[in-house]
């Protein structure tokens, strides 16, 4: 059994590697941004 164990992580770490060349390194999601108060009452009126 720990023979298929340690050929399954080969395959999963190969498909990693090959998913990597293709598209890239992982894709640290985009922060999201901070949202900045704006004094509208002034030019309302």
């Amino acid at each position: 059994m720990d023979y298929i164990d340690e050929i399954w992580e080969k395959i999963k770490e190969l498909a990693r590697k090959v998913i990597e060349a293709l598209l890239g390194p992982d894709v640290q999601p985009e922060p999201e941004p901070i949202p900045i108060p704006v004094n509208d009452r002034e030019k309302r009126r």
